[in-house]
């Protein structure tokens, strides 16, 4: 069986207003376009395919307040969202997620459909793109912590425990400035340090997969490390 792929980023208890979520929305799709052709053009989802094809949404701010901002996309002080792009029904990939609550007993979220087969996913499973994506997150969400990685490996690292976000190692990982210090890590580990924001690594260029020893191995490795120096734990409420 296939593994499966998902990125997501992850915050606690920072509100902020609809319009300031919309505005995050858009910087996020805006910076995706480059990553997947079929991510210049972004719809709404609806009962089936056709319907939803006919959904199509203008990737702009006042766009994306407007929806945010409807009854179906409220609950309590968050907004959230559901997008999703693909030329035919076998391939489609997504994101969805939520901004602004205040709450500490729920996570802010924005993450990339699980994805495992076909053109789309051969194009977005690599290590440029998933790196793109978390970078993407980064630099428009401002999350505590993002990671794209396989639900396999996510399973076999947290195995006995909920794998809460920001407290296990994947492909490619996010931690904000606040969180700590990222350690030296070993080769072939890419760490880059984004300005005014935290820390993206990747760990390994070829595609990770838990069928291949030397890549857990060397997540194994780079979770040591990255636990010594403090940075895998729960999340906070934002900036603390």
């Amino acid at each position: 069986m296939s593994e499966t792929y998902y990125a997501g980023c992850y915050w606690l208890a920072r509100p902020e207003p609809v319009e300031a979520c919309a505005q995050r929305l858009a910087s996020f799709i805006q910076q995706l376009s480059p990553l997947e052709p079929t991510w210049n053009r972004w719809h709404q989802a609806a009962a089936n395919f056709e319907k939803a094809r006919k959904r199509q949404v203008q990737p702009d701010a006042a766009t994306f307040e407007k929806l945010m901002k409807s009854k179906a996309h409220r609950f309590m002080d968050s907004s959230s969202f559901w997008l999703w792009a693909g030329e035919n029904e076998e391939e489609t990939s997504g994101f969805h997620g939520n901004c602004g609550s205040a709450s500490i007993h729920a996570s802010s979220v924005c993450v990339l459909n699980a994805l495992s087969t076909g053109q789309v996913a051969e194009r977005v499973l690599t290590a440029p793109v998933l790196t793109g994506v978390v970078r993407a997150m980064a630099l428009a969400w401002e999350p505590e912590a993002g990671i794209a990685t396989s639900h396999a490996h996510r399973e076999q690292i947290t195995a006995g425990r909920f794998p809460e976000a920001g407290s296990f190692v994947g492909w490619v990982m996010y931690f904000a400035d606040f969180r700590g210090t990222v350690p030296p890590l070993p080769a072939p580990v890419q760490v880059e340090h984004l300005e005014n924001r935290g820390t993206l690594i990747t760990l390994t260029p070829e595609k990770f997969t838990v069928s291949n020893p030397a890549h857990v191995a060397l997540a194994a490795d780079v979770q040591a490390r990255l636990q010594d120096a403090g940075l895998l734990r729960p999340l906070r409420p934002w900036g603390t």
